[in-house]
């Protein structure tokens, strides 16, 4: 094995793959990177497998010896990172498994672990392929990943339910306090069935790749009852898909409403940011005063022992006065995700389930239990 590749370029996908080196693993071999060296293609392929996720990113390098070996995964990125941005020589003499790396500020060896005794990444050969455009899968992460439960105990919880109709994506988390569905509209057209719950970490690192991703060809799916592939350009993201049945979220959505709220979504942000001060002294609740005939909404804390905090603000408001509370946390998570300018808060009662939505723009449903107010 002999290359040279830029410590820019290795220490980019390093970062990449090091997301899914297991930090206990069960076989030392998977505190290692896989590193295949391919001189006929002339790039550099690295993989990492934690029995769960696996992780795959390749980079073009001057290559004169092909090879394959298994290298810390630590170790080499904390190495690499510390170089200077230069071209790095790697060669791997004679058959035992150590890679020495030459630059200008010196050279370096590390010890590794023969490449037989990785585990193969999990192929997916007779399942379903769709091709999703980027910018779809994208919105319905921004939209929903935020929504997942990080109870271990309820595993289904933990990741997006995924269901594809014609021309649309639809991503549906939550976490048993409040909902986010996310339907998302798809250039590329997905012509298949798709009712899969796919694990939040896995999405999580679908969602960085996505945010640097510079193609303009769509997102290859690959899927069969117990595993999904993300194929993007050179990358690749692989998971076991979660088992058990996802709740019947659509039914939790209400129909109709007697109230309903228009207002500025910056506006009530950075208000429930400022009152949200106060309300992490106590229980993380706020108060929401609607009121129908001064055509206001006002926000307010009561943090004994501590302080008290009230702001007002102007509200299309239609319905009766409520008194409603939440937990401004996720409020504010759900704010964040809601991607208009003006958003419609809509509820029943005091108890029953809100709905906040986007004016314009993506169709996204975020719902959210109230906390009882006590009087």
């Amino acid at each position: 094995m002999k290359f040279v590749c830029s410590q820019g370029d290795l220490n980019t996908h390093l970062s990449i793959v090091s997301r899914a080196v297991p930090s206990r693993p069960n076989k030392p071999v998977l505190a290692n990177i896989l590193v295949k060296v391919d001189e006929d293609a002339q790039r550099i392929t690295l993989t990492s497998f934690d029995e769960t996720l696996g992780i795959q990113t390749s980079f073009s390098a001057h290559v004169d010896a092909g090879g394959i070996l298994t290298v810390p995964a630590k170790l080499l990125g904390d190495i690499v990172s510390k170089l200077p941005p230069e071209d790095l020589d790697f060669s791997q003499a004679g058959t035992e498994p150590v890679i020495t790396l030459t630059c200008s500020a010196g050279e370096y060896q590390v010890r590794g672990i023969e490449a037989t005794d990785y585990p193969n990444l999990p192929l997916v050969e007779d399942g379903q392929v769709a091709s999703v455009s980027a910018e779809a899968i994208l919105e319905g992460l921004r939209g929903a990943l935020f929504a997942t439960s990080s109870d271990e105990t309820k595993q289904v919880l933990t990741g997006v339910h995924v269901v594809a109709e014609p021309e649309t994506l639809e991503f549906a988390a939550t976490d048993g306090h409040r909902l986010a569905v996310v339907q998302s509209v798809d250039d590329a057209g997905v012509d298949l069935a798709i009712d899969v719950t796919v694990p939040g970490k896995a999405l999580r690192e679908l969602e960085r790749l996505l945010q640097s991703y510079q193609g303009t060809e769509p997102i290859t799916l690959r899927f069969d009852p117990t595993q999904v592939v993300f194929e993007l350009g050179h990358q690749r993201i692989t998971t076991r898909l979660l088992e058990g049945q996802y709740p019947n979220y659509r039914q939790l959505i209400p129909k109709q409403f007697e109230r309903q709220l228009t207002i500025d979504r910056k506006q009530l942000m950075s208000a429930l940011e400022r009152i949200g001060v106060l309300a992490d002294q106590r229980n993380n609740i706020v108060k929401l005063s609607i009121a129908g005939a001064d055509q206001t909404l006002a926000l307010s804390v009561e943090a004994q022992e501590v302080g008290s905090g009230r702001e007002e603000m102007s509200a299309q408001v239609t319905g009766n006065d409520l008194d409603i509370a939440f937990n401004v946390r996720y409020l504010l998570e759900g704010l964040r995700a809601l991607p208009s300018s003006e958003i419609q808060l809509q509820c029943n009662s005091s108890t029953s389930p809100a709905i906040l939505t986007p004016v314009s723009g993506l169709q996204m449903t975020y719902l959210v239990m109230p906390v009882q107010i006590r009087s």
